[in-house]
């Protein structure tokens, strides 16, 4: 009796070591996936997700914070805090917010809630070092830049960069604030440029080249960079185009510009977010209206776009979209018909293929810690 219980208790270890092994490779092949939301539609804030990296499937939905309007999320670099911001215009004096959060073993504890001292922000962008953190204000038309703690608390009294100021003919529409190379890049979705500004004496002030300019009427909203700094990939709003700029003597020139949209599509459309690919090759840039992700290939020593095809989104007008850390998937927030859609990526050759969907209500923002 003595050999056989032990002979089961040595049967049982065994089997419980497997379950605990298969278990440490389920959570080995598995991401989490945080959601930014609108909540005037049955969302309570953000969402927290575990996302398959082999199956493309998302699982386990949990409330992460409940927050109003939380349109974008930023982690920093050590990926121990995130920024949120509210879209909002009552939180003080006409202004939005800003919260911060403690990411602790994937869940989000509330640090503070800042003002962004401008309404609606739209976006926030932290610089490679974590202690800048900018944010655009959409309908205030300026910029705040926050010094960060080393434990990435915003510290108060951050500096306002006024874009009302810069033209008089124009509405101001700060829509993106990213660092790149030191300076602080801004997309001013009514001012029709991207302006420029580098940190001196602790302040940012104007660049030598002091913006890049688009197209009149365009509407710049987002914009990435290649590794290498020597490209900027610009997605235009309001006239369904990408720019490419270059690098030449230490300033951007425009290169090209590309439509979004297919030639025979009929009605309103408008871009949103755009990404490219880690190894430089694809570019990706979503079409709120026509509803796809246009799918471009990169020369990467000229920096020119050739168009490989259009996929649809499986829904409504889609907004910010992510590529996966794997980068064998692409995600997409479809705002108005509630649902996060994932595509397969051929890491060869760029292409989409449709893999699954949830239900979430107005997505619009997704973020992997």
């Amino acid at each position: 009796m003595k050999y056989k219980s032990l002979v089961a208790v040595l049967l049982l270890g065994i089997v419980l070591s497997l379950v605990n092994s298969c278990k440490m490779k389920e959570i080995e092949n598995e991401e989490i996936l945080f959601v930014g939301t609108y909540t005037n539609n049955g969302s309570e804030g953000i969402y927290r997700y575990n996302f398959n990296l082999e199956t493309g499937q998302l699982k386990n939905k949990t409330l992460a914070a409940a927050i109003k309007n939380p349109s974008y999320l930023t982690l920093s670099p050590d990926k121990n805090t995130m920024y949120a911001v509210s879209e909002v215009d009552d939180f003080k004096e006409d202004d939005g917010s800003i919260t911060t959060f403690r990411v602790k073993d994937t869940v989000l504890i509330e640090v503070d809630v800042k003002s962004t001292y401008g309404a609606n922000p739209c976006y926030v962008g932290v610089n490679e070092s974590g202690d800048l953190v900018a944010v655009a204000n959409y309908t205030g038309g300026n910029v705040a830049v926050y010094s960060a703690a080393h434990n990435g608390n915003l510290n108060p009294s951050p500096q306002i960069i006024d874009h009302k100021i810069l033209d008089t003919t124009k509405t101001a529409h700060a829509h993106m604030a990213k660092f790149i190379n030191g300076e602080l890049f801004v997309s001013d979705l009514g001012l029709d440029r991207i302006e420029k500004y580098r940190k001196t004496d602790g302040q940012f002030s104007t660049s030598e080249q002091k913006e890049l300019v688009v197209a009149e009427g365009a509407g710049p909203r987002h914009f990435v960079s290649s590794k290498d700094e020597k490209f900027i990939y610009v997605i235009n709003e309001l006239n369904s185009t990408i720019t490419v700029f270059g690098l030449d003597d230490e300033k951007y020139y425009a290169i090209e510009t590309q439509e979004t949209t297919a030639s025979n599509f009929e009605g309103e459309s408008f871009c949103a977010d755009i990404h490219l690919s880690s190894d430089g090759k694809f570019l990706y840039g979503t079409n709120r209206g026509e509803n796809t992700i246009v799918i471009f290939e990169v020369d990467q020593a000229t920096g020119k776009l050739k168009l490989l095809g259009r996929e649809s989104v499986k829904g409504d007008w889609p907004r910010n979209f992510s590529i996966d850390p794997s980068e064998n998937f692409i995600l997409v927030a479809n705002q108005r018909s509630n649902n996060i859609v994932v595509f397969k990526r051929n890491i060869e050759l760029g292409t989409l293929s449709f893999v699954s969907q949830v239900d979430l209500p107005s997505p619009v923002c997704l973020k992997f810690n």
